[in-house]
C-alpha cells in the first residue's frame, strides 16, 4: 500500500496521479502531491515505478497500513525501491536484461536466424 509522497525528493511531475488505476492521488497546484485515497491502493507499485526521481514508498502489504519513516526509508535504500528493483531510471539495468527464467523463451514463437 502506498504510504509516502516524499516532499523533498517530488518535482511535481504528477506522474503517480496519471498513472495510479485507482485515483489514491490527488494533484495539488505548486506541491507534491497528497495521498487521498490510501485504502483505495492496490499496491500495483506502477506509481512507485513510474516516479523519476524515488518520491514515493509502496510497502508490500495490500492489506494494510505500516508506518514509515522517511529517515529510515532514505536510509535503507527502499524510498523508490522497487523502482530500482526492477531496473528502471538512469544508470540500472532493466530485470528484463538480466531475467535467466525460461518463461518468455517457452511461450514466444521461435527466432530464426
Amino acid at each position: 500500500m502506498i504510504e509516502l509522497v516524499s516532499v523533498s525528493r517530488c518535482i511535481e511531475c504528477n506522474l503517480c496521479v496519471k498513472v495510479c488505476p485507482t485515483h489514491v492521488f490527488d494533484e495539488v497546484e505548486g506541491a507534491a502531491p497528497v495521498i487521498a485515497r490510501q485504502s483505495d491502493c492496490q499496491t500495483c507499485f506502477i506509481c512507485e515505478a513510474y516516479c523519476p526521481v524515488d518520491a514515493l514508498y509502496v510497502a508490500p502489504f495490500a492489506d494494510r497500513s505500516v508506518p514509515v519513516s522517511e529517515d529510515d526509508l532514505e536510509e535503507s535504500g527502499a524510498l523508490g525501491g522497487w523502482r530500482a528493483t526492477i531496473g528502471w531510471g538512469p544508470g540500472r539495468t532493466p530485470i528484463a536484461k538480466t531475467d535467466s527464467t525460461p518463461l518468455l523463451e517457452s511461450i514466444s514463437p521461435r527466432r530464426r536466424g
